[in-house]
């Protein structure tokens, strides 16, 4: 019985820490300055974006795109500004993340 609680409990630290890396990932980039998991900061919520860019096939690559780059119009008069010192693979982790409603 304690050798299926211990392996219940690694598998449950397993799929949860990929989402703890991706918000730690969030706050290294400096993405936590203006975004929130579930609340409009300067920018919008990530949880807003994945409903906004759900079932889009072409989302993450606009969005990663977009991180990268910068960009202004789409949530409004503030621009988010490129983030071109974001490595690219982080970049793509972090969208993908966002796109999963950041969980």
């Amino acid at each position: 019985m304690k050798l299926i609680a211990t392996a219940l409990i690694t598998a449950g630290l397993m799929v949860s820490a990929p989402a703890m890396a991706n918000k730690d990932l969030a706050t290294k980039s400096g993405c936590l300055a203006c975004h929130a998991v579930d609340k409009k900061v300067v920018g919008p919520a990530y949880q807003d974006i994945a409903k906004k860019y759900a079932g889009k096939a072409d989302a993450e690559a606009m969005l990663v795109k977009k991180v990268k780059a910068g960009g202004v119009g789409v949530w409004g008069p503030i621009p988010m500004p490129p983030n071109a010192a974001v490595k690219d693979a982080d970049i793509q982790t972090l969208v993908k993340w966002v796109l999963a409603g950041a969980k």
